[in-house]
C-alpha cells in the first residue's frame, strides 16, 4: 500500500500523451471513506514539459504534481483523435469495439450500450460532474457528454468556447483573424475571457460544493489548450522569446515512410495564417521562421494551461480534499516505471484504487456485454513494498504490449487523410509497441462491415526504437526487418 501523497504520472510517447497523477492513492475499504477522483483531460499535450526533461517548457505546477509521483515513460492511445481516443478510454473499450474512428456517431446506438468510467462511479454512489471538453462534444457523445447515463448533474461548458475557431486573432494587419497563433489581450477577446479560465472557475466553485455533501465526488475537468488554434494571454508568449526556440530534430519526411502513413496536417492548413504561406500539399515544408512560432505559441500555450491546472489544485489543497482525492491527469491524444501501458488502463486503474470492484475482462466479441474492461488494472505499480519485497511481481517490460490504430481514405495523402469519416475509410493502420519495436501494418477496411483484412496489406512499416528512437528508418522491407517479422510469425 503507498504513503499518502504518492502520485501516477502517464506519459504517451508515440499517438498522444498522457499524464496522470495519483495523490492518496490507497485503495479505500469498508473501514476508510470512499477516495474521491478528479480526472483533468488535456487536449492534445506533448510531453513537453518540466516533469519530462524539456528544459524549456515552464510547468510548474504540473512539476511539482509529478515531484511525488509514479511515472509511466511508455503509454500509447488508442487512436490519436479526441472523439475517438476519449471514448475509447472513457469506456475502456478499443476504437474497433466501440466503431468511433471518426466523430460521427454514438457508441450506444451504432456498437453496444457500453459503460464509462463515470457511469460506474455514479452507479456506486458517487456524484459524477463534468466541466468543459470531457466527452468530445457532438454526436459522438449524443449532444449531451453522455447524460444522463455519465453525469449526476447536467455537464458545463464554457460559455466563451463558441469563439474558439473565430476571427478573434488580431493579426499584424491589425484585424482580427481565425489564425492557427492567436496570442490575445483576455480583455479585448468576447466576454472578457477565455474557455479554460472559465472551466477552472466552476470547478473551484463545484468543489466547495462538494465540502457539504456526503457523498464522494467525481470530478471531470476538461482543458481545451494546448489543443490548436493556440488561443492564449499573450503574456505566456513573453515566457519564451523565439531566439531561445529550437526546431524539430528530425523536420523532414523519414526514409522509407509508405505515403499512406504521412499526415498531411490538413486542419492547420485551413487556418488564415498558415493558408497566406500558400505551402504546397501535402509536403510543402513550413517556413523555418513560421516553425519556431509554432512552437513558441504552443509552450506558451502549455504554460497557460499549467495556470489553470495550479489553481485547480490549490483549491482542492485549500479545501482539504487533497488527501483524499485520486487525482488523475489525462491527455487525449515521482518514481519511474519502463512497462508499455495504454489508456485503455486509465478505467481499471482508477476503479481499484477507489476500492471499487474492478469489472471483469471482455470477451470476444463484446458488443453484447455493458460492462467489462478491454485494458489490465495498473493497481499492481501502487504496491510499493511489495515490489520492493517481491520485484517478479513487477513483471517483464519485454513482456508488454500496447496496440493503437489510425484510419485513412487512400494509399496517398489527400483532404481528408487525418480525420476521415467512417463512410470514406478505405484503410487501416494497426500498430504495436514493444519495448524493443513498433510494427504498423496499413491493411484493407470494410467500413461498412468494420472488418480488416489482414491478408490485403498495403504498406508497413518497421522502426527499432533503441537505435532509431525517432522512428525515422522503416526497416519493413530490410532483411533485418523481414528476419525479425518471420521470427514473430506462428
Amino acid at each position: 500500500m503507498p504513503p499518502a501523497g504518492w502520485c501516477l504520472l502517464w506519459l504517451g510517447l508515440v499517438l498522444a500523451s498522457v499524464c496522470a497523477s495519483l495523490e492518496s492513492a490507497a485503495p479505500s475499504n469498508s473501514t476508510t471513506a470512499p477516495l474521491n477522483v478528479l480526472l483533468i483531460i488535456v487536449d492534445d499535450l506533448r510531453p513537453s514539459l518540466g516533469c519530462y526533461g524539456d528544459k524549456l517548457i515552464r510547468s510548474p505546477n504540473i512539476d511539482q504534481l509529478a515531484s511525488h509521483s509514479l511515472l509511466f515513460q511508455n503509454a500509447f492511445a488508442q487512436q490519436a483523435v479526441c472523439a475517438p481516443s476519449r471514448v475509447s478510454f472513457l469506456t475502456g473499450r478499443r476504437p474497433d469495439t466501440t466503431r468511433l474512428y471518426d466523430f460521427n456517431s454514438y457508441w450506444r446506438v451504432h456498437a453496444g450500450n457500453f459503460s464509462t468510467i463515470p457511469q460506474y462511479f455514479k452507479e456506486n454512489g458517487y456524484v459524477t460532474m463534468s466541466v468543459g471538453k470531457v466527452f468530445h462534444p457532438g454526436i459522438s457523445s449524443n449532444y449531451s457528454d453522455d447524460s444522463p447515463y455519465s453525469w449526476s448533474i447536467p455537464p458545463y461548458h464554457p460559455s466563451s468556447e463558441k469563439y474558439e475557431n473565430t476571427k478573434t486573432c488580431r493579426g499584424p494587419d491589425g484585424e482580427l483573424h481565425a489564425n492557427l497563433l492567436c496570442p490575445v489581450d483576455v480583455a479585448d477577446v468576447p466576454e472578457g475571457t477565455l474557455p479554460d479560465k472559465q472551466s477552472t472557475e466552476q470547478a473551484i466553485r463545484l468543489l466547495e460544493k462538494t465540502k457539504t455533501s456526503a457523498h464522494p465526488f467525481f470530478l471531470a475537468v476538461g482543458y481545451h489548450k494546448p489543443h490548436i488554434p493556440f488561443r492564449y494571454p499573450k503574456e505566456f508568449q513573453k515566457l519564451y522569446p523565439l531566439e531561445n526556440i529550437t526546431l524539430a530534430p528530425d523536420p523532414q519526411v523519414p526514409a522509407g515512410l509508405p505515403p499512406v502513413a504521412y499526415n498531411p496536417w490538413m486542419d492547420i492548413r485551413q487556418r488564415e495564417d498558415v493558408q497566406a504561406l500558400n505551402l504546397s500539399v501535402p509536403y510543402g515544408p513550413i517556413p523555418v521562421d513560421f516553425q519556431r512560432k509554432i512552437r513558441q505559441s504552443y509552450f506558451a500555450s502549455i504554460s497557460y494551461l499549467d495556470t489553470q491546472v495550479g489553481h485547480l489544485l490549490s483549491a482542492l489543497d485549500d479545501l482539504q480534499l487533497a488527501n483524499s482525492t485520486i487525482i488523475a491527469f489525462v491527455s487525449d491524444h515521482g518514481r519511474q516505471v519502463m512497462d508499455l501501458v495504454e489508456l485503455l488502463s486509465l478505467s481499471p486503474t482508477l476503479v481499484g484504487l477507489a476500492g471499487l470492484h474492478v469489472p471483469p475482462r471482455c470477451p470476444v466479441p463484446s458488443f453484447h456485454v455493458e460492462l467489462c474492461r478491454e485494458g489490465q488494472s495498473l493497481v499492481k505499480h501502487f504496491r510499493f513494498q511489495d515490489l520492493e519485497d517481491d520485484p517478479s511481481l513487477r513483471g517483464n517490460p519485454r513482456e508488454s504490449i500496447a496496440y493503437s490504430q489510425y484510419p485513412r481514405p487512400a494509399d496517398s495523402p489527400q483532404w481528408n487523410s487525418d480525420k476521415p469519416s467512417l463512410k470514406d475509410i478505405k484503410i487501416m493502420g494497426y500498430s504495436i509497441r514493444t519495448i524493443d519495436y513498433r510494427y504498423t501494418v496499413w491493411v484493407d477496411f470494410n467500413p461498412h462491415e468494420f472488418l480488416a483484412n489482414f491478408s490485403d496489406v498495403h504498406a508497413g512499416e518497421l522502426y527499432f526504437v533503441d537505435s532509431d528512437p525517432l522512428q525515422d528508418h522503416n526497416m519493413y522491407n530490410d532483411s533485418q526487418g523481414r528476419d525479425l517479422l518471420r521470427s514473430l510469425m506462428p
